[in-house]
């Protein structure tokens, strides 16, 4: 089965709009989630935390630019507008509250899908410094979504991608339970230490090819994790 990769969250109250996108962005193999008003947008944004919003402004229960301020508190995803207002001010504020792009309906599918790789990239960068990060024989595309171990292509579920994404980017800290279960899970799973070990223990099954892979990920007892810090120097010389 063809494995899906960054989840979109179309929020748009036109049923035909979040249809044609559904089509469209699968056919582009990414993930959909489909929100039809702000409040709820919110909190699906709180919850799968996507990778990327379309976000429509004329929401049945309030402005869609309210909904990117709410997003902008505590998320930087990238924010691209789907809208029939062209007038300059709407556009101006919407960019002005936190969103990354603007684009006017009816619009081309092509242009469409050049500004969402184009955000997808941004965000990479924005998050690790760079659209690529590596740890030894560990290589993940951050715009792709795919993970290698020795450059061979490895399948992770799309948390079990998140979690080793959040390890990766913080290699050599020691991360606490809850604060990888506020980051990954969001704030009403940072409780859930046990759910937090039964992936660690699915990341180093499919990382644990040898003894060094399998230890990178080390329990701090009571406190969290730690992902080693691979040189490339000492991992070509092993």
């Amino acid at each position: 089965m063809h494995e899906k990769k960054n989840t979109i969250l179309v929020v748009d109250d036109e049923m035909q709009i979040r249809k044609m996108l559904n089509i469209f962005l699968d056919a582009s193999d990414f993930n959909i989630e489909e929100s039809e008003s702000g409040r709820q947008a919110m909190r699906m944004s709180a919850s799968i935390k996507p990778d990327l919003v379309l976000l429509d402004l004329g929401l049945p229960d309030m402005d869609g630019k309210e909904v990117i301020t709410h997003i902008r508190q505590w998320s930087q995803v990238p924010i691209i507008i789907l809208s029939v207002r062209t007038l300059d001010e709407e556009v101006i504020e919407a960019l002005d509250r936190g969103a990354d792009d603007y684009i006017v309906k009816p619009f081309n599918a092509g242009v469409l899908m050049a500004r969402i790789k184009a955000n997808l990239r941004k965000a990479a960068v924005r998050e690790a410094g760079e659209p690529e990060l590596s740890n030894g024989d560990i290589r993940m595309d951050l715009v792709r979504h795919e993970v290698y171990l020795r450059n061979e292509k490895i399948a992770l579920t799309p948390k079990e991608y998140e979690l080793l994404r959040y390890f990766m980017v913080n290699r050599g800290r020691m991360l606490t339970h809850k604060q990888i279960l506020n980051e990954v899970w969001g704030p009403a799973h940072s409780e859930d230490a046990q759910y937090l070990r039964v992936y660690v223990g699915q990341i180093r099954e499919k990382l644990g090819l040898n003894a060094a892979t399998s230890q990178l990920i080390v329990t701090e007892p009571g406190v969290g994790y730690r992902m080693e810090v691979v040189q490339p120097e000492i991992q070509q010389a092993a």
